[in-house]
């Protein structure tokens, strides 16, 4: 049975091949592609996914969402993603149209339709969801789990002491870590290991295809400015949040209470704290991914990449 599934992302260069992947993958019935600030603004996230869509003619609804973090000021990663948010993939002109509808309105609507049956990725800040629930606290019973990119248990990347996606929105982040929904995140301890170095990369784009293509150059560009973050190769760190839905036996995993540090003036504010060895002795309220099976994660995206046009 497909997974159905939403995929909430702020789309930089990790988030396109993620939404390749959701989008094509026998297993995954992608209801709809949500979309907020964080690697950039919102009109150049919104137009990047867009780009994604119409240059791969995958047919799903885009949704705008929100344009600024619920308390701090704007954040974005420039550094990493570069000007456009997605620098590096050259687009043609682009016909697809985001839905008039707004993202968080899109997200309780369909959730509240729902047998409880579909599963959020949000592999940007987690203000879309954060408002979402704060709108409509109903629909924290409708949403059969929750798989996000973000994070760390140990170094951050926006921070020392903080991942970005957190950072951006730590007041979301922890609306959504103390929700009650069933909550798997990945974070850079896991997705820091996901690297599409040269040999990866070459490897995507002998597919000989539109998708194989844009691996190239979005990675293409991300091997070079990762560099930022002391990483030999780029990650593709949202990617891990999506094949987890495909294949959960390849990672491997640990439960544990985890929050963020919301305290604006410390330097932890963003911060995921994971209480790996339980010294709160609170319930666990996610499980973390901690390794996985790199060739078989590969195999599913190429396998993946292969069924684009």
């Amino acid at each position: 049975m497909k997974r159905k599934m939403i995929l909430d992302c702020d789309t930089g260069h990790d988030d396109a091949i993620a939404l390749m992947v959701a989008s094509k993958h026998p297993n995954i019935d992608l209801l709809g592609v949500t979309v907020v600030a964080g690697n950039q603004t919102l009109p150049k996230t919104l137009k990047n996914t867009l780009n994604v869509c119409d240059h791969l003619g995958l047919d799903v609804p885009v949704y705008a969402g929100m344009s600024l973090p619920l308390v701090r000021k704007q954040y974005v990663a420039d550094d990493v993603h570069g000007e456009s948010g997605l620098d590096g993939p050259v687009f043609g002109p682009c016909n697809k149209k985001a839905e008039d509808k707004h993202a968080v309105l899109y997200l309780i609507e369909t959730l509240m339709n729902s047998d409880g049956d579909i599963t959020l990725v949000p592999v940007g800040p987690l203000t879309n969801i954060a408002m979402a629930i704060r709108l409509e606290p109903r629909i924290v019973d409708k949403i059969q789990e929750i798989v996000l990119m973000g994070g760390a248990i140990n170094l951050g990347n926006a921070t020392p002491a903080a991942e970005f996606n957190i950072y951006a929105d730590p007041e979301a982040a922890q609306i959504v870590f103390s929700s009650g929904v069933k909550i798997t995140m990945m974070g850079l301890d896991l997705t820091n290991t996901v690297l599409a170095n040269m040999q990866i990369i070459e490897r995507m784009e002998a597919l000989g295809n539109k998708a194989g293509k844009l691996f190239g150059d979005i990675m293409r560009f991300t091997f070079k400015s990762q560099a930022v973050n002391g990483l030999e190769a780029g990650p593709v760190h949202d990617v891990t949040a999506v094949t987890y839905l495909i294949a959960p036996e390849i990672y491997k995993t640990k439960d544990m209470f985890v929050e963020v540090d919301t305290n604006i003036y410390g330097p932890s504010y963003g911060r995921t704290l994971c209480d790996f060895n339980n010294r709160y002795h609170k319930k666990a309220n996610a499980t973390i991914g901690l390794s996985l099976d790199l060739d078989a994660f590969w195999n599913i995206v190429e396998d993946t990449l292969r069924k684009h046009n």
